[in-house]
């Protein structure tokens, strides 16, 4: 398989595995697919950490495969893959990508489709598309700008140019540079550590901030007191009120 989910204390790891690096091509992103919808549905799963290995993320797509496509060809493959990609946006769980090497392309889109990215110091990442005459296809002309902003998101797109480790953190386009060697360690920590939080509470923060973000202030408030509300009915809710009350704030264990 060129991807995996590996599961360990509520830590879903899915893995890109496809050497030498970890080239996007149709397999691969149909596998992300499935694995994404299956950390999804698993109750064992409560957050999930993107990795694709200790020296590279992923450097794009197979070039090879996807010179092989006409228009009509690439007609039919384009939803396939801006919904392998949302497969992963949609995790309604804590998502991290641990960030190694090269996350360039649809790389770079996998990335942005995290809640977080902790980076490593020798990483690059960036669009290089506009470089063979196409634009992202991945999703990357929508949630970059949403990420960094429009114009640092434009002058990525429009150049192609990869950025490192320090800029990428200065642009926002990363949350967190740590060496190399730590950059597993460190996303798995912070994967582990939600993971031990209330499951619904952390799924409504992420849908309400996520649809309010799509879809406008507005509905992303009627979404938000929707949630707000229904946590009052959850085992959490009792128990993290009841816990600051006797214990006082932040020692709750949630189940």
């Amino acid at each position: 398989m060129t991807v995996h989910l590996e599961v360990a204390e509520g830590v879903g790891t899915l893995r890109l595995d496809r050497p030498p690096m970890n080239a996007l091509d149709v397999a691969v992103q149909e596998r992300i697919r499935e694995l994404a919808e299956e950390a999804t549905r698993r109750d064992d799963v409560r957050a999930v950490v993107l990795y694709g290995g200790e020296k590279v993320f992923a450097a794009g797509a197979d070039i090879k495969e996807m010179r092989a496509m006409d228009h009509a060809a690439m007609v039919l493959r384009a939803r396939g893959l801006q919904d392998s990609f949302t497969a992963v946006a949609r995790i309604p769980k804590p998502v991290v990508a641990a960030v190694t090497g090269y996350a360039l392309g649809g790389g770079c889109e996998l990335a942005l489709c995290a809640d977080y990215r902790i980076a490593a110091d020798n990483a690059k990442l960036g669009q290089p598309e506009i470089l063979l005459g196409l634009i992202p296809g991945a999703g990357g002309t929508q949630r970059l700008p949403r990420l960094i902003g429009p114009a640092k998101a434009k002058d990525l797109i429009f150049t192609g140019r990869q950025v490192k480790a320090d800029e990428a953190l200065a642009i926002g386009l990363v949350d967190r540079v740590v060496p190399a060697a730590d950059v597993y360690t460190e996303a798995h920590a912070w994967a582990a550590k939600l993971a031990q939080g209330p499951a619904i509470a952390l799924r409504a923060a992420k849908e309400s901030i996520d649809t309010g973000l799509e879809a406008g202030l507005d509905i992303g408030l009627t979404v938000e007191r929707t949630w707000f509300a229904g946590l009052f009915a959850t085992e959490d809710r009792e128990r993290g009120m009841r816990s600051f009350v006797e214990e006082g704030p932040g020692k709750a264990k949630f189940r």
